[in-house]
């Protein structure tokens, strides 16, 4: 079922039609349809396809052989006006002659290696612009999915403290409570509903960005979230670790630049090795004349203070990009580690909040209400009950939150499955 949906998703989408033409606003869209969605629509993603396959035509240009020349010669004898002497003079001819450069063997293919390995080069960006908005979407994705449930918290927040100011204002009346405990309850309920507006606010900015990296029209439906879920992670710090090397798009981009660099030191090398110049030139002149036949052989020395200029170029550069490869790397195992630290820690947190945290806050809220209820506390205790159990929701919110981006990146670190 699932492949079936992205499969009409991406051809949906290659074929121009819309794909959330037919989703409702209330019906949640999956991550793994987006991402599927964005790569093939991504404009982004597309240019540097087009530039990768610009690339991989590179090197069929460079491993033939330079452009033969055809020559036409004529040569007058006693004035310069067209066949003068042509008849009386055996030094006139009309000639016409072929020449092909020759570059020394296994200068053509070096240069169309090198070719090859800046068109991996290319792909490899692919990949890494695949990975960055991949990164991206998740990221908004996880954020909107936590602004959904927080705002049904809020909401709730909004029910429960109407409420709240009701009955304040019942015992009011009836001489059961006191004027500020009816004020508090109106000033938090007016804090809540600011909160909903400021989330709606943030929520129109996170669609108008999940919609540019998928290639929507800004006024297509918005995007519904599916409730944020704690995730386990269930790959071992080494294997991610080792994961980076062969999969983070950034290190291959890297290690693919210093394969490149390594064959431009080859060919540099070979650039020192002569080159060669066949022609041949047939002379003809009048019938009472031989014709004359040419071959001739040249030869091109390169200059050897040049060429030790281009090796030393060359591997400067080789040496370059080895050293921006060991520094990509380190830096991106550490990102890797300092995720999985964040997200092992936070597992801990998620863990006391269910635990312990939340159930014990919202018994100490009911117990309050109960009593609140009954005539026996105050609605000061009762706010500051609710209001602390509203926090704890808020802070488990996030705390999972940061949790899912912490996997989200790691996937895109390490290029493994996590989620």
């Amino acid at each position: 079922m699932k492949r079936a949906v992205l499969t009409a998703t991406a051809l949906a989408c290659l074929g121009g039609l819309p794909v959330y033409a037919q989703q409702s606003n209330d019906i949640a869209t999956p991550l793994a349809v987006l991402l599927q969605e964005a790569t093939n629509c991504n404009p982004d993603v597309a240019a540097a396809t087009h530039a990768w396959k610009a690339a991989s035509h590179k090197s069929d240009q460079v491993r033939i052989l330079p452009d033969p020349k055809f020559t036409v010669q004529m040569l007058s004898v006693g004035s310069p006006r067209p066949f003068a002497g042509y008849t009386n003079s055996d030094f006139a001819y009309i000639g016409f002659g072929a020449s092909q450069e020759l570059p020394y063997p296994g200068k053509l293919r070096l240069r169309a290696e090198a070719e090859d390995r800046a068109a991996d080069v290319a792909h490899e960006q692919i990949g890494q612009t695949t990975a960055s908005i991949a990164d991206s979407l998740k990221t908004a994705y996880l954020r909107l999915a936590y602004l959904q449930d927080t705002l049904k918290l809020f909401e709730e927040s909004k029910d429960v403290l109407s409420e709240l100011v009701k009955n304040a204002t019942a015992h009011y009346e009836v001489g059961q409570g006191m004027q500020q405990d009816v004020l508090q309850a109106q000033v938090e309920h007016t804090k809540v509903v600011r909160e909903i507006a400021m989330h709606h606010q943030e929520m129109g900015d996170i669609q108008a960005q999940l919609k540019g990296l998928l290639h929507r029209p800004q006024s297509s439906p918005d995007i519904v979230a599916e409730p944020l879920r704690e995730s386990t992670l269930h790959v071992s710090s080494s294997d991610l670790s080792n994961s980076v090397e062969q999969n983070n798009p950034d290190v291959r981009m890297r290690a693919a630049t210093v394969r490149q660099q390594d064959v431009a030191l080859d060919s540099a090398k070979r650039e020192g090795k002569p080159d060669f110049e066949l022609e041949y030139m047939y002379q003809n002149t009048d019938s009472k004349y031989r014709d004359y036949y040419m071959l001739t052989f040249n030869m091109r020395l390169p200059h050897r203070s040049r060429v030790r200029a281009e090796v030393a170029e060359a591997s400067e550069r080789l040496a370059a990009a080895q050293s921006q490869l060991d520094s990509e790397k380190q830096k991106e195992l550490t990102d890797v580690q300092r995720q999985i630290v964040a997200a092992t820690s936070q597992d801990e947190v998620l863990k006391d909040y269910r635990q312990g945290l939340l159930p014990e806050s919202e018994a100490i809220y009911l117990a309050t209400l109960n009593s609140y209820s009954a005539n026996r506390d105050t609605l000061a205790h009762v706010l500051s009950a609710y209001l602390s159990l509203v926090n704890l929701k808020l802070d488990y919110e996030q705390t999972l939150l940061d949790h899912e981006t912490a996997l989200a990146h790691l996937e895109t670190l390490t290029g493994e499955a996590i989620r």
